[in-house]
Parts: structure tokens; sequence; C-alpha cells
């Protein structure tokens, strides 16, 4: 459009030269020529409009947007025709507490009340892109800025709506999937009104009040040691009922023993212990008496 212009200023120029002075009036016919060549260059260059991949290309005519899009290529178009591209691609807006890591520089974590009035920090990242055949409306009703119009703000504002149903501690545990996807759902509705669609929405990082990891931990100490208590008393009733086993076991087998026992019975066994003895390489005295049990006294000679 500015070749075009600037190759009519200076035909009109050239022409003004040709009918003026008879000293400059050589030079108006190189002058139109100029001009007329600048204006083709122009028209074919503004005819002409590539558009990358990834890309979709928005036609305005006068400042209105036209509702057909230019998809990725080369294009021939009307040279009055201004084109503003779009990136389709999928986009990243991290907020994140953490110094240079989210979109903006500094801290720029989302802070929120939950249900129990307490103050949560959130880390997010959203993963968007620009519906291609809603760029049109985009651009007409948002803007190319429109990152910092509606990503930034609505996510931010849906995200301190929905936290206000959740306990700080089932923000954090329990109720952190449930949250994502109620988050994910309401933001999902209010991008796809304005030209946008969520791919994905994580929830990177929820930091708890210090008062709350405290009461927390000393929670899971608790347990442990009541975990731990448990497992001792346990061992215990086993060892205890191992003993009690095996005491009765004991007393079952002395009570047999006891029963089957007879004064024969000890007699043939007595018997049969002397006659071990008698076998025996060493020498011995067995003395025998009334008594049931005899003496034996050993007569080898220890060297």
């Amino acid at each position: 459009m500015l070749l075009i212009i600037l190759g009519i200023i200076i035909f009109v120029v050239g022409l003004s030269i040709s009918r003026g002075n008879d000293n400059l009036r050589r030079f108006g016919n190189p002058a139109r020529i100029v001009g007329f060549i600048i204006i083709l260059l122009g028209i074919s260059t503004a005819c002409i409009v590539q558009i990358d991949a990834g890309q979709v290309g928005v036609k305005k005519l006068f400042g209105k947007v036209q509702e057909d899009v230019l998809a990725s290529g080369l294009h021939f178009i009307n040279p009055l025709l201004e084109v503003e591209r779009l990136d389709i691609k999928t986009k990243n807006y991290t907020m994140s507490g953490t110094h240079d890591e989210g979109t903006k520089s500094g801290d720029d974590a989302i802070r929120v009340l939950t249900a129990d009035g307490l103050e949560v920090t959130m880390d997010l990242s959203v993963l968007y892109r620009v519906v291609p055949k809603d760029a049109p409306k985009l651009l007409r009703e948002t803007g190319a800025d429109y990152e910092d119009k509606i990503v930034r703000p609505l996510t931010r504002t849906r995200i301190r709506d929905n936290a206000v149903y959740y306990d700080a501690v089932a923000l954090y545990s329990t109720k952190r999937d449930e949250f994502q996807q109620r988050i994910y759902k309401t933001i999902e509705h209010d991008f796809n009104e304005r030209g946008l669609l969520l791919e994905q929405l994580l929830v990177r990082n929820i930091t708890l009040p210090e008062s709350v990891k405290a009461t927390i931990e000393q929670k899971i100490n608790a347990e442990q040691d009541a975990q731990k208590m448990q497992f001792v008393l346990q061992k215990e009733r086993q060892e205890a009922d191992r003993k009690r086993v095996e005491a009765q076991g004991i007393a079952d087998y002395q009570r047999i023993i006891s029963e089957s026992l007879t004064d024969k019975q000890l007699q043939y066994e007595s018997i049969k212990a002397q006659l071990e003895i008698a076998k025996s390489p060493n020498a011995k005295v067995i003395i025998m008496g009334k008594s049931n049990a005899p003496v034996i006294l050993d007569t080898k000679d220890n060297k």
C-alpha cells in the first residue's frame, strides 16, 4: 500500500513538472514512468500475500474485519485489503511464583481464599490456541492482545471463584483433581465464546500457609506413631500367643508322660541304662541297694 501511495505521489509530481517550467519539463516523463512502475510494483506486492504455517490471515478493508480467513500458503487478494496474521499454534501461558518461570517476570502466582478462610497460592499453566474460523471474531471483539485481555484475567478470576468451594487441605490433597476439572470446564466455556480453544489446564503447584503445613506434618507424625504402636502391640500379642501355645504343649507333654509311666516301665528303663553303663569301656562299680537307683562308682585311674 505504501508503494502505491509513493508511486502516485511521484507520478503526480512528474505530471506537474511536465506542465511547469521548460527547464524542468524534461524530467517530467521519467518521473511519471518511475511513478507508474512503483505503482505497478506496489499493486503486485499488495495483491500477493503469504501466510506462514501455523498462522491465519484476517482481512480488513478500511478498518472493517472480513469474515473469511486466509489459511497458510500464497494468496492473491484485493490490494486495498490489509491482512493481519494471527498465530493458531498451541500457546502456553504460565503464572508462577518462581522468578522468571512464568510468562510475566517476578511473582505471578495466583492467591485465592478457600472455604475455611485460608489463603492458598497456586502456580498454573494454560495451554490454548486460537480457533481459525473464529479469528475474525476474536480480532474484531478483542484485538490481537487477547492474552492480556482474556487469557490472564479470566483464568485468574475463575480460579478464585471456584476455590471458595474447597477447604485448603482438601484442595491440596483429595480434591485437587476435582478442582482442576471444575475450573477447566468453566474456563473452557468462556474461551469458546471468544474464539479460543482451551486444550489443557495444569495446576502445577499448591502452596499452603505455614501454619497449615505444620499442622499437617504433626498429624502425619501422630498417625505414623500410632501405626508403629499398633504394630508393636500386635507383635506382643503374637509373642504372648506363641508362649501360651508353647506352655500348653509342655504341659500336655508332661501330662501324657506322667500318665503313661508305670513302676515296671521305670524299672525297665533303669535296667537299660545300667546295661549301657556296663558296656562302657570305662571302669566302674555298680552298687545295688534297696532303692530303685543304684550307686555307680567309676574306678578308672585318671592320669
